[in-house]
């Protein structure tokens, strides 16, 4: 169980949920019947691809059906099959060599995921292999075809990680540690055996070319604490015997094999959130030694990669300034040649020559490509209903410190540029993330704001991904100091060269974005209305009340206890005094990643200075949303505040 244990029935007795503020956006509307893309994988051979689609529910509480769909890229006019019968969860495609498809689903379980096998893709149905009782994912075709890995928590059916709700504490508070391990699943037999040692949690993991052994990273005690210190172990497939490989310096993801079995490979760097990787490349011998990096002082961030066959080159995806791009590296020459290069965001499978891709941009709505690399055909056309509700998105840089900074600025949907326009000033979270071009996504889509006539500003400053290793790190020890100078920098800058009126400047942000909009209201009253979602308002106290306190450590250097007063400079409770801007604040009462204490600990301190504040809290929700009512309310609840205190165009 959590240690955080605040007690939310005295918040409610406090605050007032319903009734909603303001009738339904019909750009959220339109969003709410976007079909989404939750994975795509191109066959060994090219000529198939995979993908997992969500279908939006026709009632507004039922979760999404997601499905899973094969198409055979070779007949153009064969359209794409649907595989089995949708339900609520799919995940995990994975393709053998000889052409088979696994993936998961809880079609036919009632909510518990199962494996299955399509052995002719394109035809027949799916079998089930095995009977699973707990969470799984990540199947993983063995070389030889006659296994797949997978990972497991066994009896356990919650969706792990910190973003997910979690469970009310209450009682006596414990360490209540349920790891998850490394599977193996006879595919003709379907039985299953747990290799990895009872007391590892398991992240991610990949065959060696021999099928002997398999490299993963894992961490012992609770899974959503410790990927942040996670180690590289290879295991026996046969007999579980375990070696240690390597201790990353930071944060590792992407561990790959290479073909030849000679090295291992993976993405390090300084991460801040599990999943959202960003850093250099590394490679090491696989029975261990030290690892070298790659891509030293290169000025992007890797973000997933690939070995050539013949073990001599590495095709990776990178965030380079905003942008989503294609390279190659040549691990001889330590060259880097980029292929591809474009204003969109989307996941990517396959190598250099063919792929299949999930494409979004500011233009675009998501839909899945394929073919040769780079020059990809459209296979989906699920989207093609959707209709652009912002307008116009531009790249923007300027210099800040020293850094070359970017960010995006949207326009206001429609646009005059004879008026003057307000501005809302949206900062990402992580801080380790970026913002790249894409569609907007259900759930919190502050670019939305376009359409009700505010300028969208979107900046990366230093934190962020897409300037590199250093750029990624240059926040560390000074949370809130340099990245707030860059943001106002490109306020500067967008409201010099561009019809923004400097008077109705507003500031948004969830997470560490709402943990920026708390320090940026502490240190400036430049902005006029603010919008702070799950932020952080005070790090001493947070350290003890989140449920990941190892992702702090390498930012701040020490932990809370042997060096608070770097905690203390940062935090925006100890400069409340100093407020004057109307803040919006907003939480999930189950979120172990930024507690709703923080949320109260702010909004408590505005009302005792006077300052306008509203504090809304949302029953059983995590970092992350889910209700639909919830996702709605929080929307309009934003619109309103801006509207309120930041008019509209004149």
């Amino acid at each position: 169980m959590r240690a955080f244990a605040f007690s939310a029935a005295f918040l409610f007795s406090s605050l007032t949920l319903w009734p909603a503020p303001a009738a339904p956006d019909a750009a959220l509307n339109s969003l709410s019947a976007l079909h989404e893309f939750r994975g795509v994988a191109i066959s060994p051979d090219g000529g198939k691809v995979a993908w997992i689609e969500s279908a939006p529910s026709k009632i507004e509480s039922e979760p999404p059906s997601l499905s899973v769909w094969v198409k055979d890229l070779h007949d153009a006019g064969v359209a794409a099959k649907r595989i089995g019968d949708p339900g609520p969860m799919a995940r995990g495609l994975a393709w053998s060599q000889d052409g088979r498809l696994a993936f998961l689903s809880d079609a036919d379980s009632h909510g518990q995921m199962q494996l299955y096998v399509l052995d002719k893709p394109g035809r027949g149905k799916p079998h089930k292999i095995g009977e699973f009782k707990g969470y799984i994912e990540q199947p993983q075709w063995s070389p030889d075809g006659n296994s797949i890995a997978l990972l497991e928590i066994e009896g356990n059916g919650r969706v792990p990680g910190p973003t997910e709700a979690t469970a009310p504490a209450m009682g006596v508070i414990a360490s209540e540690v349920v790891e998850k391990r490394l599977v193996i699943v006879n595919v003709g037999t379907g039985a299953a055996r747990v290799i990895s040692p009872a007391d590892m949690y398991v992240y991610e993991f990949d065959w060696s070319p021999g099928g002997k052994e398999l490299a993963y990273l894992a961490a012992p005690g609770d899974g959503d604490d410790n990927w942040f210190v996670a180690e590289l172990y290879a295991i026996d497939a046969e007999s579980g015997a375990v070696r240690h490989v390597f201790k990353p310096a930071m944060q590792a993801a992407n561990v790959r094999w290479s073909p030849d079995g000679k090295s291992i490979a993976f993405i390090g760097g300084l991460m801040s959130d599990e999943g959202v990787i960003g850093g250099e490349i590394y490679a090491l011998p696989a029975e261990g030694g030290e690892a070298r990096d790659l891509t030293p002082d290169r000025k992007a961030s890797p973000n997933w990669f690939r070995w050539s066959p013949s073990s001599k080159q590495i095709m990776m995806t990178e965030d380079i300034s905003g942008n989503s791009a294609i390279s190659t590296l040549d691990l001889a020459s330590g060259s880097v040649e980029t292929s591809w290069k474009g204003a969109e965001s989307g996941l990517f499978s396959g190598d250099a020559a063919t792929s299949a891709v999930v494409r979004s941009s500011f233009n675009q709505a998501p839909e899945v490509w394929a073919g040769t690399t780079g020059k990809w055909r459209q296979i989906t056309h699920s989207n093609d209903g959707q209709q652009r509700a912002w307008g116009e998105g531009k790249s923007i840089e300027w210099k800040s410190g020293g850094f070359d900074v970017q960010g995006w600025l949207l326009f206001p949907q429609p646009y005059d540029p004879a008026k003057h326009y307000p501005m809302v000033v949206s900062i990402h979270g992580g801080p380790a993330a970026g913002v790249k071009a894409s569609w907007p996504r259900p759930g919190l889509p502050l670019q939305l704001l376009s359409g009700q006539g505010y300028f969208v500003f979107e900046p990366n400053p230093r934190g962020s991904y897409g300037g590199g290793e250093a750029f990624t790190r240059a926040n560390t020890h000074d949370f809130g100091h340099g990245d707030l100078d860059d943001i106002l920098a490109g306020v500067d800058m967008v409201v010099k060269n561009y019809p923004v009126d400097n008077e109705r400047v507003g500031i948004a942000g969830w997470s560490y974005g709402g943990f920026m909009t708390m320090w940026t209201v502490t240190q400036t009253n430049r902005f006029r209305a603010a919008f702070a979602g799950a932020g952080i308002a005070n790090w001493q106290s947070y350290y003890g009340e989140n449920g990941i306190d190892q992702w702090m450590i390498p930012y701040f250097g020490a932990s809370v206890y042997d060096d608070p007063a770097v905690y203390a400079k940062s935090s925006p409770i100890n400069f409340i005094k100093n407020v004057k801007t109307p803040t919006l604040v907003m939480v999930g009462d189950r979120d172990a990643e930024c507690p709703p204490a923080q949320s109260y600990e702010f909004w408590h301190a505005l009302k005792t200075f006077g300052v306008k504040t509203e504090f809304v809290l949302y029953p059983g929700e995590g970092h992350g949303f889910h209700d639909p009512q919830h996702i709605r309310d929080r929307w309009e609840r934003v619109v309103r505040w801006f509207n309120e205190n930041m008019p509209a165009a004149k």
